[in-house]
């Protein structure tokens, strides 16, 4: 009796720990739950301007037990739109197994009409088992527009053969954000040369307009005919083309020569049918 009242309380105590033991140890080797899964992203917060795309290198680790198919959706302003990609593929969703990470990489667009300002954009992969959400910032900070033209908006003009033509082309800065270095070139017709003055605008100011004079220099003998040159304004964010249409027409002297021969050539024939239609 006595060693049965001593054994009693140590098979208690052995009991009472084994059970502290096992709770301690479930969270841990409970097959129902493996981790915590996660959505994190290094950079939450980028600047672009409204005609630029918010670029996030996001990571999804599954922490549950088992494989699971994540579906993506964000939360953005009307006109908005973002894009998911996993090992560079377009996706909707896709399978995570159990405790492993994926980049994912996230691409939100803003509206044209976007204007400046910080949005929140929350996002969310979820699944049957979990869901986690990340919250980003997409700060707007302007628009970059550049427009190419004429002062009377009017893209053609004529030009003689073997002569130069001055042409001013107007270079407007329509977006929000001013514009460094905006370069001047042209693709002509063959043998045509184009030049500028000036060749760069260094500084273009939101909604300033600068003039520029474009100079076609047309070789000589060039075939009567309408031909397009088109005018380029470009910088590191926008850029802008105008097509121009440029008719040639022959010069007066090369008209009175190629009469004069015509003439010439009438004289000849009529001179032999003289000389030799009697014979």
């Amino acid at each position: 009796m006595v060693a049965y009242n001593l054994y009693l309380p140590n098979l208690k105590r052995t009991v009472f720990f084994s059970f502290l033991l096992a709770l301690i140890c479930y969270p841990v080797f409970s097959p129902a739950q493996s981790g915590r899964s996660t959505f994190s992203a290094r950079l939450i917060n980028i600047e672009a301007a409204a005609n630029a795309s918010f670029s996030y290198n996001a990571s999804l680790k599954n922490g549950t037990a088992s494989s699971q198919y994540y579906n993506f959706s964000a939360k953005v302003p009307d006109g908005w739109t973002a894009v998911f990609r996993v090992e560079g593929s377009q996706v909707a969703a896709f399978k995570l197994d159990s405790n492993k990470t994926e980049e994912v990489a996230i691409q939100i667009t803003p509206a044209p009409n976007a204007k400046p300002g910080k949005y929140e954009i929350p996002v969310t992969a979820f699944s049957a088992a979990d869901s986690v959400s990340l919250n980003l910032e997409a700060v707007v900070t302007g628009a970059y527009k550049l427009e190419l033209s004429t002062p009377t908006g009017r893209l053609s003009d004529e030009i003689t053969e073997g002569s130069d033509k001055e042409i001013i082309l107007t270079v407007t800065n329509s977006g929000t954000i001013d514009l460094n270095d905006v370069q001047l070139s042209a693709q002509t017709p063959a043998e045509w040369q184009a030049t500028f003055e000036p060749a760069k605008i260094d500084h273009l100011e939101a909604g300033k307009t600068v003039n520029v004079t474009a100079t076609l220099k047309v070789p000589g003998k060039t075939i009567t005919g309408d031909y397009v040159t088109t005018f380029s304004a470009k910088t590191s964010n926008a850029n802008a083309d105008a097509a121009f249409r440029m008719t040639v027409k022959t010069s007066l002297l090369s008209g009175w020569i190629g009469i004069l021969i015509i003439l010439i050539a009438i004289g000849i024939i009529y001179y032999l049918i003289r000389k030799y239609g009697r014979r």
